[in-house]
């Protein structure tokens, strides 16, 4: 009875989402919370929920410290060179776009954080798809696949856990798999371009200078909020168009209140020019200091962002005009956050994970003992998407490790078969970096899920399709 309940939750989560029934921080709550009265355990349900915020709680202390790190760096204009270099290398065309989009996401990933990941990207190119009218879920769907893909790194978590689940070595795990997660990458450069090749059908191609004149004084757009307060002058654009992206990419409505794309001044008052190195030198020191573990990340970020806040606006009143002027996001994201702990909380808490896990292996029939490796390629796409990572690692994959033992199957192959689901899994809802990269590109969580799942999982299947082609599953 768990594993059918547990099944129809997510299934109405996902429906109503996409269906855009319910806001995702509605569905969060609500969905899980009905469900879990109906097993009968809703007096634990508070229980269930508390021990849910424990366990993200410092997920969400690092999100809303990154995100008022990297907002003050938008304000004070540290990717403004990074967007002026990306049109002129672009030329304004969607294809080289939306391929920029995805090596931009795989060079970022490099950290290990998708979260960070998320907030360069759309940084860095969210103004040249609102300036050219192009449709933002592509955006957030390439650079969440693109993410997955690197999401693979030893530092960036699944590898290291399926490591000390089955306790072989991550490089072992890593190393062989980089040529299959290598063609991996390479067919998400192979869908940008397919994907950037519908844009420039449906958009045109305009040259640098169109596009400059287009939006003659937008150059960078505040992720966050950055926009308002603190003084900063704004400028509007001309209106063209309705506003929204149309075509077979997917149909996604701008979501800023109006049909204006509203750029920050070049010469604003919070750009910061002669501290630009100093800014620089601590996102290089906050990102080394994260891939090396020097600290937590969310303690790196808590004392990155009132470092950068104190040396880039000395003066109380400025400061919280910044914080202010990235409230709403950080309020957004951390609240989708605090929201996905009901429903993981109540996932795990009353069993429906170990249930539907434990119905999936035994599912699976004794004649395919012998591929078990392949078996946990497949099963790694669903489970990595509707379970977390650490339930998925330490929960379900010994159970397959010791099932392909019994047939000769080595545990090395079957860890390396079991982390090639992680292009889907960096869109499922109970990733919270996720959220950073639908709010921050104002795209409907639902939108980029309809849109983006068929590619990822295409994605997945490459790789694994790559690594059984090598020899190495």
């Amino acid at each position: 009875m768990l594993t059918i309940l547990g099944f129809a939750m997510i299934a109405t989560f996902l429906v109503l989402i996409m269906m855009k029934k319910m806001s995702p921080i509605a569905a969060l709550v609500l969905i899980p919370a009905l469900f879990c009265v109906a097993v009968g355990q809703g007096a634990k349900l508070g229980g269930y929920v508390i021990e849910g915020v424990g366990t993200l709680a410092p997920t969400a202390a690092m999100l809303m410290f990154a995100i008022v790190y990297f907002g003050v760096m938008i304000d004070v204009g540290l990717f403004d060179p990074i967007v002026r270099g990306i049109l002129r290398f672009c030329k304004a065309d969607p294809m080289r776009i939306v391929i920029g989009t995805a090596l931009l996401a795989a060079v970022v990933s490099l950290d290990g954080d998708g979260s960070t990941t998320f907030m360069i990207t759309v940084s860095a190119m969210y103004p040249l798809y609102k300036r050219l009218k192009m449709s933002l879920v592509v955006m957030t769907g390439v650079a969440a696949t693109a993410n997955g893909v690197m999401n693979t790194l030893p530092w960036g978590g699944p590898t290291a856990r399926a490591a000390t689940a089955l306790k072989v070595d991550a490089a072992d795990i890593f190393v062989p798999m980089i040529p299959a997660l290598a063609v991996g990458l390479l067919g998400v450069v192979l869908l940008a371009c397919v994907l950037g090749r519908r844009e420039r059908k449906r958009l045109g191609m305009l040259t640098l200078d169109e596009a400059l004149v287009a939006e003659p004084e937008t150059v960078l757009v505040g992720a966050g909020g950055g926009a308002g307060g603190g003084g900063d002058r704004l400028t509007k654009a001309p209106k063209s168009g309705s506003g929204t992206t149309t075509g077979d990419v997917g149909d996604t409505e701008d979501g800023d209140g109006d049909e204006e794309f509203k750029g920050l001044d070049p010469h604003r008052s919070s750009l910061r020019p002669k501290l630009y190195w100093f800014n620089a030198g601590l996102t290089v020191a906050l990102l080394a200091a994260m891939i090396l573990e020097l600290m937590p990340i969310p303690v790196l970020f808590l004392l990155g962002a009132a470092l950068a806040l104190t040396v880039n606006f000395p003066h109380m009143p400025d400061q919280r005009a910044r914080i202010a002027a990235h409230a709403d996001n950080v309020l957004n994201v951390s609240g989708m956050v605090f929201a996905a702990a009901v429903f993981t909380g109540v996932l795990t808490g009353t069993g429906m994970v170990e249930h539907m896990a434990d119905w999936l292996v035994g599912a699976i029939p004794d004649a395919m003992g012998p591929h078990m490796a392949i078996v946990t390629g497949v099963l790694s796409l669903p489970l990595t998407y509707f379970m977390s990572n650490d339930g998925f690692y330490f929960g379900v994959l010994p159970v397959l490790a010791e099932a392909g033992a019994a047939h000769g199957v080595s545990p090395l192959e079957v860890a390396r078969a079991s982390i090639v689901g992680q292009p889907l899994h960096m869109s499922s809802p109970l990733v919270p970096a996720v959220y950073v990269l639908v709010g921050m590109a104002k795209v409907e969580f639902g939108d980029h899920t309809r849109f983006t799942v068929k590619w990822a999982v295409l994605t997945s299947l490459v790789v694994l399709g790559a690594g059984v082609l090598f020899g190495i599953i």
